[in-house]
């Protein structure tokens, strides 16, 4: 089992940052990607950031510029540096780990830790 821990939610006002750390640990494997997703109240779970195993990242186009994905291998930790925060940059943000076992990927999340952005 997979074993994901975020930290670094909180409460900011807007134009403020925050940096949230999610640590990997248990049988981890082969790690193929690591990202951040975040959900709002009524509304869907949507990415935010992604960082493959290669260092390549993605990001939704409302984050671009603002959002920051890394990874530090060694400790098996993904950040996500949030600056320029926004009201609508509130929800609850999931750490996600790909790990792939073979020809297939399993899928692990985070509990998820509260971003609230205060206007």
């Amino acid at each position: 089992q997979v074993q994901l821990v975020e930290s670094g939610g909180g409460l900011v006002q807007a134009g403020g940052s925050l940096r949230l750390s999610c640590a990997a640990s248990g049988s981890i494997g082969s790690i193929s990607a690591m990202g951040w997703y975040r959900q709002a109240l009524g509304k869907q779970r949507e990415l935010v950031a992604r960082i493959t195993s290669g260092g390549v990242t993605n990001y939704a186009d409302s984050v671009k510029g603002r959002f920051t994905i890394s990874r530090d291998n060694a400790k098996n930790t993904a950040y996500l540096q949030m600056n320029s925060l926004k009201p609508e940059d509130t929800g609850v943000y999931y750490c996600n780990l790909d790990r792939r076992v073979g020809p297939s990927i399993s899928t692990y999340w985070g509990q998820g830790t509260q971003v609230t952005i205060s206007s």
